[in-house]
């Protein structure tokens, strides 16, 4: 099923907080709490929380009372920089914003005209995001030979997407080739997305699988017992640098200086042209309990008054990646040339 989808006039998602104890979804008819779900982590992945962002907003069409279009074009704007503020790394959110914004304010009709645009914009998206990872996955999936094992960081399945996934979706997509694959999974602390949802999904899928703590990956990788580093991103800069779930530069490291090909699976949609590198992509610092509250054998393990900090992402640079997979085709150094082309 979806991550993220509208049904019976509000907007449903899967909670990711509490997998993979229980599968459980949770209903919004508000933007604000959509806005709330997207700082907690309810929803998370770049592409889900830009669908669930617009979703968002068309749910603010709905709340507004007003019938005229300027005033409601007043409050959706208003609603927009709500939603926009709950995460700043992953373009997608205001990507997504942007292209219901001006769906409503090219609308030629009454303000409920607007309002059904909108919807109907919200639910384009998603569609289009599943159509977009398969073909993404069937351009990286390529990259993939039988028998290869593959470090995969974070969660880029079809939980952090509307459906199937980006890098994992490449993974999938492989496994459901024939192709003979063993992934390893990096924790990818602090808030665990590898061993919590990563592996849930290979299980759904029948992929083989072991979970690694992050300090891990340089190890295997030195070893020669891997093959391929695939990851997503949040935001990815006209030249190539990747902002991804924090951890991800170490990975792209360790990989470069073993000579193991670092694939991003990047939709268009996060390629950020506007943005010349990643030096100027925000880093998003997240509470720093996140970081704190963890516990061994029932037991906290840092001292009581620890202090922490916790970046959320961290930029590649340009000249660690391989390749980037795209729905459009693969993109290959130099990445200031191919990323335009693939983007257009």
């Amino acid at each position: 099923m979806r991550s993220v989808f509208w049904e019976d006039n509000q907007l449903r998602m899967i909670d990711q907080r509490i997998l993979p104890a229980r599968f459980e979804l949770v209903s919004f008819r508000r933007h604000a709490d959509v806005a709330q779900a997207i700082k907690e982590m309810v929803v998370r992945g770049a592409p889900a929380i830009g669908a669930a962002a617009a979703f968002g907003l068309a749910l603010a069409g709905y709340e507004s009372a007003s019938s005229s279009i300027r005033d409601l074009l007043a409050d959706l704007q208003a609603a927009a920089n709500t939603l926009r503020a709950a995460r700043p790394t992953a373009v997608n959110l205001a990507w997504a914003l942007d292209r219901v914004m001006r769906v409503a304010y090219s609308v030629n009709g009454n303000a409920d005209d607007v309002r059904a645009a909108m919807l109907n914009e919200a639910q384009k998206i998603a569609d289009e995001d599943v159509e977009i990872n398969k073909r993404m996955a069937e351009h990286g999936a390529a990259l993939i030979n039988d028998g290869d094992t593959v470090i995969h960081h974070c969660n880029t399945g079809a939980l952090a997407t509307v459906d199937w996934g980006t890098a994992l979706g490449v993974i999938r997509t492989a496994h459901e080739q024939g192709k003979r694959i063993h992934v390893l999974v990096d924790e990818t602390r602090p808030r665990l997305q590898g061993a919590r949802l990563t592996a849930w999904e290979l299980e759904q899928y029948g992929i083989p699988y072991e979970i690694i703590s992050d300090n891990m990956a340089g190890y295997f990788l030195k070893a020669g017992k891997v093959q391929k580093c695939f990851v997503g991103s949040d935001r990815t800069a006209a030249n190539g640098d990747v902002a991804n779930k924090i951890g991800t530069y170490m990975l792209a490291l360790a990989a470069f200086d073993n000579g193991v090909p670092f694939y991003p699976v990047v939709p268009t949609s996060t390629i950020d042209l506007s943005l010349a590198s990643g030096d100027l992509i925000p880093i998003e610092e997240r509470n720093p309990d996140e970081v704190l509250d963890i516990q061994f054998k029932g037991e906290r393990v840092a001292p009581v008054e620890a202090q922490a900090r916790n970046p959320a992402f961290d930029v590649t640079p340009a000249r660690l990646v391989t390749a980037i997979v795209t729905e459009n085709g693969i993109a290959y150094p130099p990445f200031e040339e191919s990323l335009r082309k693939v983007v257009k």
